[in-house]
């Protein structure tokens, strides 16, 4: 006989919702004690339903749920308070760190750190955008075992140094480079090592961090490109076309 989980107030996430069946919604939850759990909300799309308006993303709350095997159904909903991000391009951000979660991690695999640092990445990218996503990327990777190899060349151990150009080989780690070659990845130790501190400020770290992300995280990923990405890059690209227009009208 299958046996029932009874969880009572969980600190947790809501990643995405669908609907379900009739009137019930389900929940891609990620909590912090027992990682991403998938929970049917029943009779939470009815007009009178117990739970309207308390099943948002982007929103912490505590959840109460009776699982038995892949499924959970969801007892109880409290709200832990709420995180101070405007609507627009931050909104974006967020859904592209749950999009992370829900392809990169499996179902009732626990990381509280994970859940910790999520926590945090929300509050941070209003305040610095660029370090905010690329701290959770590096976080998640090294959370599921993939963490990147930042403050030695990978292939004499000797500690990165800020002034030298490394490429970065994937799953291995940095190696010393005197120019820059047509293909691979290629960083300043200083990006590296500004990584690492978890402290991404100058333009230029920004950019080849960047760069290195996305290409590890793509090795996890797959084939299939992450929608939240493509709707951020169509974002940059309409702004950079409204910041030329502007120019010439200025300029005219």
């Amino acid at each position: 006989m299958t046996h029932t989980t009874r969880v009572s107030l969980e600190p947790a996430w809501i990643l995405h919702q669908y609907p379900y069946r009739d009137s019930s919604l389900l929940l891609e939850v990620f909590s912090r004690e027992y990682g991403r759990i998938g929970l049917i909300a029943r009779g939470a799309r009815c007009a009178r339903s117990r739970w309207q308006n308390q099943l948002q993303m982007l929103r912490p709350v505590a959840l109460s749920w009776n699982l038995r095997g892949e499924l959970g159904t969801l007892t109880g909903v409290e709200s832990r308070g709420a995180v101070g991000i405007i609507p627009g391009r931050q909104v974006l951000c967020a859904c592209y760190l749950n999009e992370l979660l829900l392809r990169l991690m499996t179902r009732h695999d626990p990381h509280p750190e994970l859940f910790d640092a999520y926590g945090e990445a929300l509050m941070a990218l209003g305040d610095n955008e660029e370090q905010a996503l690329r701290v959770f990327e590096k976080r998640l990777l090294q959370s599921l075992g993939y963490g990147l190899l930042l403050d030695h060349e990978f292939d004499s151990d000797t500690p990165v140094q800020g002034d030298r150009l490394y490429e970065y080989q994937l799953e291995r780690g940095p190696v010393r480079r005197q120019r820059e070659g047509h293909e691979g990845i290629f960083l300043l130790g200083a990006s590296l090592l500004s990584l690492q501190r978890e402290e991404l400020q100058e333009p230029r770290a920004c950019r080849e961090v960047k760069r290195l992300m996305r290409a590890a995280l793509a090795l996890y990923l797959g084939a299939r490109p992450l929608r939240t990405r493509e709707v951020l890059r169509q974002l940059s690209v309409m702004s950079r076309a409204g910041q030329r227009g502007v120019a010439a009208t200025v300029a005219n």
